[in-house]
């Protein structure tokens, strides 16, 4: 299964996640992109070079998850203050330009490396578009970017794409602003599955389990220090006994759901999120009304982190499974209206 593992050895240097943040330590932010696998060899640049000038250059830790066979997307990590990891994509941006220069006659911004795809957990869109799309409209007014959000999530995962375009210098900008965002909300990020390419492409016929992050667990939104992680572990498949429940380690975690997709994890009679709590041991609760202005629906989720942890896995692959489904009705509906 590939994982988000930075280059070793020649290519990079490694890196880990964030320690837990000290009560005077400035807060670390950790912020992913995906790449072409071409980008990714020209950020790596020759012998690590590239990447070992951007660390000196910004202080901040990059790497690039491992190639997978068939697969022409890599996920770029960069870790540190959230102005380091700000200037250290405007400098991948400036490099990419350069290596890709536009067609002769062609404006900058024409170039074809003027954006970089962010991979932000769909928990904390909110956090950045704000009430009636106005802190996305400040952060564009402000850098001189623009900025485009996915309205799907990532194949099996709970994080959606941001493209942010626009010169280097404005997409830092955008950077910076979005990373801040990111920080100051950082719980709503808990529990986010993160985006790994190709994993969902399982030749032997099943579906991959997805590699796995939950909140305070080894990696991924890690406290208040960051926005995705390289470290992130694969649960292990849901067992039908109940977990047994430490009053002294009990976490309390919330999710949310759109309100579309609510019915289908309830199941008819709530046999469904009945299911759920069974074989995971965790006490699940439904917000009755939409806790904001995206209309969602909050989870909230009382157990053993292992319990969470099967709870989680056990919505998300609800999710995924019901994504599926009504890809594939819509699918046949154009099919017979074809016919």
């Amino acid at each position: 299964m590939p994982s988000d593992s930075p280059v070793h050895g020649r290519d990079s240097p490694d890196v880990h996640d964030s320690r837990s943040p000290s009560p005077s330590g400035q807060d670390v932010l950790t912020l992913r992109a995906l790449v072409s696998t071409k980008d990714a060899g020209v950020i790596i640049g020759k012998a690590g070079k590239n990447v070992a000038d951007l660390r000196d250059q910004t202080g901040v830790k990059a790497g690039v998850s491992k190639v997978v066979a068939g697969v022409h997307e890599r996920v770029l990590t960069i870790n540190g203050s959230v102005e380091a990891v700000a200037k250290a994509y405007a400098l991948i941006i400036s490099q990419l330009v350069e290596a890709n220069p536009s067609s002769p006659g062609a404006s900058s911004t024409s170039a074809a490396h003027t954006s970089i795809r962010l991979l932000i957990s769909h928990n904390l869109m909110g956090t950045i578009i704000g009430r009636n799309g106005l802190k996305i409209k400040a952060i564009q007014d402000g850098s001189g970017a623009r900025m485009v959000a996915s309205k799907e999530m990532l194949p099996q995962s709970t994080e959606r794409v941001v493209d942010v375009q626009g010169s280097p210098e404005s997409i830092g900008r955008a950077i910076e602003e979005i990373g801040r965002c990111l920080l100051e909300d950082w719980e709503r990020g808990q529990g986010t599955v993160l985006y790994h390419p190709g994993v969902a492409d399982d030749r032997s016929g099943g579906r991959r389990q997805p590699p796995y992050s939950a909140g305070g667990s080894g990696g991924g939104y890690n406290g208040r220090r960051s926005n995705g992680g390289e470290n992130a572990r694969a649960p292990s498949p849901p067992s039908p006994t109940s977990v047994t429940s430490n009053p002294t380690n009990l976490r309390t975690q919330n999710i949310s759901i759109p309100s579309d997709m609510v019915g289908c994890i309830i199941g008819r009679g709530g046999t469904k999120i009945t299911e759920i709590r069974r074989l995971s041991g965790s006490k699940i609760s439904i917000a009755k009304a939409p806790h904001d202005e995206t209309g969602e629906r909050m989870f909230t989720i009382v157990g053993t982190p292992e319990a969470n942890e099967k709870a989680l896995f056990l919505l998300y692959n609800q999710l995924e499974s019901e994504k599926e489904r009504r890809v594939g009705k819509e699918q046949q509906s154009q099919e017979e209206e074809q016919n």
